[in-house]
């Protein structure tokens, strides 16, 4: 199978993407939801789910889930899961093994501007190379300064821009990053050459502030985004999709999308 048939799994014909991150488990304990909602998956896709990011646990106990959406199997994992800063990662499944699961490709983080910047991008190398070989689609995940926001650079448009060209520079298909909800995020998406799915962001009390910044990334270039807690947190995953897939393919605004997830029934 060519690498562009598995983008095509990955993003809709509008060249964006709907992605649920269900790979939590590799790196935090704060997985609350995830097995819940990996149970709704034809609800899911039936409102407009495009693609999964997996652990190769989760994608070998469900593998009938996933059978309808793109999939990608996380490569790397937290040396240390009861630390939310995520410290270091290793290696933790190769494109083999992803590719055994059914995989349309993996993805990684990497820390530009960290201690361990160096062996964070050597597994990304790594995994570009024989993503290539295989013509799997590879994501790099690039979080400028480590895992969490821990100072203002970390979340600085100009940094996390620097942070996705690096990684498209390693060799990666997609980027995968944080958006700070400034303007100067455009830079970011100029930067990188590829296309960016911005992070789902730090779950919300409010969920129109979500589906706000949700249409501020897409504003300003982004292809996408990649959603765990915003999803498998909240009461009505499927209601969350429906309006996040109204933000993403048919251009509503985040009032619109409120008013999708508000008056949902499933």
């Amino acid at each position: 199978m060519s690498k562009n048939r598995r983008l095509a799994r990955v993003f809709s014909n509008d060249k964006k993407t709907l992605t649920l991150a269900l790979d939590g488990y590799y790196f935090t304990n704060k997985t609350d939801g995830i097995d819940k909602t990996i149970s709704q998956m034809p609800e899911l896709v039936e409102n407009g789910l495009d693609a999964v990011l997996v652990t190769p646990g989760i994608a070998k106990k469900h593998a009938d889930a996933f059978t309808d959406v793109g999939m990608l199997v996380r490569a790397d994992m937290s040396t240390n899961l009861l630390d939310p800063s995520v410290p270091d990662t290793f290696y933790a499944a190769t494109v083999e093994d992803a590719l055994k699961l059914g995989a349309d490709g993996v993805v990684n983080m990497t820390f530009p501007g960290a201690d361990n910047e160096a062996s964070s991008h050597q597994i990304a190398r790594d995994l570009a190379r024989a993503s290539d070989n295989w013509n799997t689609v590879f994501m790099c995940e690039t979080l400028p300064f480590g895992y969490p926001v821990t100072n203002e650079e970390s979340n600085q448009a100009s940094y996390i821009a620097a942070g996705a060209r690096v990684g498209t520079e390693l060799g990666a298909d997609i980027i995968k990053t944080r958006f700070s909800g400034e303007p100067e995020d455009k830079e970011i998406v100029e930067a990188a050459n590829a296309p960016v799915v911005a992070l789902g962001g730090p779950k919300t009390e409010n969920i129109i502030d979500y589906f706000a910044f949700v249409r501020h990334c897409m504003d300003v270039g982004a292809s996408g985004v990649a959603v765990g807690r915003n999803i498998t947190q909240n009461p009505n995953p499927a209601a969350v999709v429906a309006a996040l897939n109204q933000i993403i393919h048919h251009h509503a605004t985040a009032e619109e999308a409120n008013e999708v997830y508000n008056n949902y029934s499933s």
